[in-house]
């Protein structure tokens, strides 16, 4: 039941992605930042938490979730260190997840070579 429930919200939020980019003039950048912000912005006003607990997969797998996890990191850090963390706690929270990224980014980059079009 949780995978389903997972696919179905997840699905709904990349759903709403693709009718911004079909039916406005935003572009797909501009969007994914939205969702980032969005996610800051609900975690904040404490509604992004227990829906994430309620959605599991389908509320932290899309950008609103790396949002959620960026407002968290802040608000942990914000307790622990004081102003301080306004800077360094979205950067820890999220540190795994850039990592990760970039590893695979340049592992992928080693083995698929760019095509020359010219």
């Amino acid at each position: 039941m949780d995978i389903l429930k997972a696919f179905i919200i997840g699905g709904a939020v990349c759903a709403a992605g693709q009718l911004l980019i079909d039916f406005t003039g935003l572009t797909p950048a501009r969007i994914l930042t939205g969702f980032v912000t969005a996610g800051v912005l609900l975690s904040a006003a404490g509604i992004y938490g227990p829906f994430a607990d309620f959605a599991g997969a389908g509320a932290s797998v899309p950008l609103t979730g790396f949002g959620h996890l960026l407002a968290q990191g802040i608000r942990k850090a914000v307790a622990a260190d004081g102003l301080l963390g306004i800077f360094t706690g979205g950067l820890t929270a999220a540190a795994g997840g850039i990592t990760a990224a970039l590893l695979f980014g340049l592992i992928a980059s080693l083995i698929f070579r760019q095509k020359d079009r010219s």
